[in-house]
């Protein structure tokens, strides 16, 4: 029974060593680090606004002191104090269809381009037509390891903290590393993947979300044998423990 107790005690340090190696920490998951050398280094680029694409949803508002013509443009839509609220889908040729006025092409505007460009044609018969336009389908959509829904973009410049922040918590279980945002683009569907952890990520590429962004944080593949917190190794530990011990006095 001599090498019994050191037989033990390797089992003991071994549990230890792998307990304390599964514990999540602040390099693993931890956001806006700066002094961890190992982690990418994302370049700043110039914020762009949206621009409008087939399928968008635009709403806008058509103000004017001739009461008499906006009603006749703009009859089933008509409110009050001659003010209308009217939303368009954008075809597949880029245009939106306006009652009374030719299709006119948004694809590719900004929405404050879009206003003027429709402002524009409302002035042939209305000459102080002024128009407010919204984009009527903000909304991302998260999936994965950080909840799960479509929330809306309730404000410009909307950021990924923010959009993990209204879909509940981004969980232990996510992987840090690989988080993607799949975005629509003049070139087709793009898959931006990056590490959310470095704090660079502030007013790079992948900090800002656009209208209908899909988010997805998939679970990490390390995650099995992860330990949430330490009060979850501290209770392994003592069970791992006690059930050692009762093995060796069993033995002895």
């Amino acid at each position: 029974m001599a090498g019994t107790k050191p037989t033990y005690r390797l089992i003991i340090l071994v549990i230890l060593a792998l307990a304390a190696t599964s514990c999540y920490n602040y390099k693993n998951i931890g956001l806006l680090q700066e002094r961890n050398p190992a982690l990418p280094v994302y370049d700043p680029v110039d914020y762009a606004d949206y621009k409008l694409r087939i399928n968008d949803e635009v709403i806008f508002r058509l103000m004017s002191s001739d009461e008499t013509i906006s009603r006749l443009l703009l009859s089933d839509q008509y409110i009050s104090n001659n003010q209308q609220v009217m939303a368009y889908r954008i075809f597949p040729d880029g245009t939106i269809d306006l009652p009374y006025i030719k299709r006119i092409p948004v694809e590719g505007l900004t929405v404050h381009e879009a206003a003027r460009v429709v402002e524009k044609r409302f002035r042939e018969v209305l000459p102080d037509a002024s128009v407010i336009m919204a984009l009527a389908n903000k909304n991302f959509t998260v999936i994965g390891e950080a909840g799960s829904g479509v929330f809306p973009i309730y404000k410009d410049r909307l950021t990924i903290y923010q959009a993990l922040s209204m879909s509940g918590e981004l969980n232990y279980t996510g992987d840090h590393k690989r988080v993607k945002i799949i975005r629509e683009s003049d070139a087709g569907t793009e898959i931006l993947e990056f590490d959310i952890r470095p704090r660079s990520v502030i007013n790079s590429k992948y900090y800002y979300i656009y209208p209908n962004d899909i988010i997805y944080i998939q679970k990490a593949k390390s995650s099995f044998w992860k330990i949430n917190s330490y009060g979850s190794f501290v209770s392994i530990f003592t069970s791992s423990l006690s059930l050692i011990l009762t093995a060796y006095y069993n033995v002895k």
